[in-house]
């Protein structure tokens, strides 16, 4: 199955870049996604790659042809939207068997396909149903069967979960991932939700305003983000913001409003004077109940709100100089702290960020 490269493309919509001279290389049968806030280009990459959009510059390739000159029936693609957009005068058979029809197959050989998808999703029992008889989840996975039906070796979906309830989604998703993987195809699938790319992908692109902010597996785009837009959409952090009063190669010192003073590693190289913002995790941080100095990276402050969610406990946490700290909890293997407790927050550094300060401003840069 094929690799996809975008080089350089380019798609404007009059004086606005929904794409700005973006680059990408997909691997062959990776299940790759783009995942970023709504208008950052992503469903326009995709439609760039399925032929349904003209780039205004740039390339794409299939494999090793150029197709951003073909139209999209010659991409070998299948793209699975958001509304599922099964014909609904069709059965769920009529609607798989669509693709082969359009392609010329005979009948047996047709009908062979449509028995073979229909069984890769789990629905043979329900060929003969209308889409209004079957649930999202099975629409769902109609949309996917009819994409593979007509001999799709790259796999195109846009939000393809959007439209169906958590439990569900949570579901379908490693189906879609499990029948891409088992059939060998190269998979791109958009999404704005963090969870779901980070469950089902091998690589991820993070997107912003028509760039490509960063490309990396789940875990490394948690574990070493290469700014704070994607260590802040990337779950969750806590941006502190300062200037460096003392710094070496390994190791600087911050100081907060106040003349609040913690420590980080220095892996921007950052400069004394220089204006600079530490992100930490709320998940890494340990707490302890009363002030307890006894490190540079300590944190003080007290407990404004909790809030259970099920496995974890969020703390709410107002620190000494003002700034507002979240910390999440194991809520099974620990002693709920209550509200108006002073703590000491420690922080692991070689799990916290930090990250010069962003000429554009810290709100613009982490903004969606």
């Amino acid at each position: 199955m094929p690799d996809v490269r975008v080089v350089n493309v380019v798609k404007k919509y009059g004086k606005v870049y929904a794409l700005n001279n973006v680059s990408l290389n997909i691997h062959d049968q990776e299940y790759f996604s783009l995942l970023g806030p709504s208008g950052c280009g992503k469903t326009t990459l995709l439609r760039l790659i399925a032929g349904l959009i003209d780039p205004d510059g740039g390339e794409i390739y299939i494999g090793d042809c150029r197709v951003d000159k073909a139209p999209p029936e010659d991409r070998d693609i299948g793209f699975v939207f958001q509304t599922f957009a099964l014909f609904p005068h069709m059965t769920a058979w009529s609607n798989v068997l669509y693709g082969p029809k359009v392609k010329n197959y005979d009948t047996k050989q047709a009908e062979t396909i449509g028995h073979e998808v229909l069984e890769l999703v789990k629905l043979s029992e329900r060929l003969n149903a209308y889409p209004n008889e079957l649930s999202g989840g099975m629409m769902q996975r109609i949309a996917v069967a009819r994409a593979l039906a007509a001999g799709a070796k790259t796999l195109l979906l846009d939000e393809p979960l959007g439209q169906l309830d958590a439990k569900v989604r949570n579901d379908i998703r490693y189906e879609i991932r499990r029948m891409a993987k088992d059939l060998k195809l190269t998979a791109i699938h958009v999404t704005h939700d963090q969870a779901e790319a980070m469950s089902i992908s091998d690589r991820i692109a993070v997107m912003k305003k028509g760039k490509i902010i960063q490309v990396g597996t789940p875990k490394e785009l948690y574990m070493h983000p290469n700014s704070i837009f994607v260590a802040f959409f990337i779950g969750e952090s806590n941006l502190l913001e300062g200037h460096i009063t003392k710094s070496d190669d390994k190791i600087a010192e911050m100081e907060l409003r106040e003349g609040y003073t913690i420590e980080a590693f220095n892996q921007k190289k950052l400069k004394m004077g220089d204006r600079a913002v530490l992100a930490i995790r709320p998940e890494t941080c340990a707490m302890r109940q009363g002030l307890i100095n006894e490190n540079r990276n300590g944190l003080f402050g007290v407990v404004e709100k909790t809030t259970f969610e099920g496995t974890i406990v969020r703390y709410d946490i107002r620190l000494v100089n003002g700034d507002r700290f979240l910390i999440n909890r194991p809520s099974l293997t620990e002693e709920w702290v209550s509200i108006g407790q002073e703590v000491t927050i420690t922080y692991p550094l070689e799990k916290a960020h930090l990250f010069p300060y962003p000429e554009n401003g810290l709100n613009d840069e982490i903004s969606v």
